[in-house]
């Protein structure tokens, strides 16, 4: 069984794969605090893992992708106190088989290359993945399967949260799909703007990609990529599991 672990800034989701199975047999989420030791990682691991009767004796790799460093060396401690098995954590020197064309190939985050890896994988190139998380990232492949670069912004509710902070006559409302553009109340107006705007906002920055990148495959991954996914007009596809489909072929490949 392979443990594959995406710690995000918000929320860490844990994936489990049966071994020589391409398919998720089960996932979990968790809120991701940078305060929870190993020993309270590995407690909750352990309940996963027995809702299927099963223990840490039956896992044989861990492969972890981390945005927040003081996790990713909490699970790093965790993995070798109580599974000691092969454990792959992405960062500099682990191979993705993918080159990365970044000025600085350090700067970019894990999860934006599993996301590449699992990409190309699935759609081949040149690919464009939309990654809805804690900020909303772009990121392309190209033809020949190199990762090229992308783009960051704030993600959508950290946009929304920073609106409810400065504006003191907007309270805050429930994300969620829109039941028409034109808003008859302020809440309704602000989930048009945001929900709507966004959409807006993620096909004109794939058509600018496609301008350099090439007629491309856009996918969608992370939380909100669901709902906008159905809203926009380039994503063809959402993979809600696109990082931990790439953690699991870069552990393959480090093996």
């Amino acid at each position: 069984m392979l443990l594959a672990v995406d710690v995000g800034n918000t929320e860490t989701v844990v994936g489990l794969y049966a071994d020589s199975e391409t398919d998720l047999m089960d996932h979990w989420r968790i809120a991701s605090n940078a305060e929870r030791t190993g020993d309270e990682h590995a407690l909750l691991l352990s309940q996963f893992l027995a809702q299927h009767d099963l223990g840490f004796d039956n896992v044989t790799g861990v492969a972890v992708s981390s945005t927040v460093p003081r996790l990713r060396a909490t699970l790093q401690r965790m993995a070798t106190r109580y599974l000691d098995v092969p454990t792959v954590v992405l960062g500099p020197g682990v191979k993705t088989g993918m080159p990365i064309l970044y000025e600085d190939p350090k700067e970019v985050g894990p999860d934006r290359i599993a996301n590449a890896v699992a990409a190309y994988d699935l759609y081949g190139g040149p690919t464009i993945v939309v990654d809805f998380g804690t900020a909303t990232t772009f990121d392309a492949i190209t033809d020949k399967g190199e990762y090229a670069g992308g783009a960051i912004m704030p993600g959508v509710q950290i946009s929304l949260d920073a609106l409810f902070v400065r504006a003191a006559a907007v309270r805050r409302v429930e994300l969620g799909e829109p039941r028409r553009v034109i808003g008859k109340t302020t809440a309704e107006s602000v989930q048009s703007g945001v929900v709507f705007g966004t959409s807006v906002l993620v096909d004109g920055l794939c058509e600018r990609f496609e301008e350099e990148l090439g007629e491309s495959t856009v996918i969608s991954t992370g939380g909100l990529g669901g709902l906008f996914s159905r809203l926009t007009e380039r994503i063809e596809h959402h993979e809600p599991w696109l990082t931990l489909h790439g953690l699991r072929l870069i552990f393959e490949k480090n093996q």
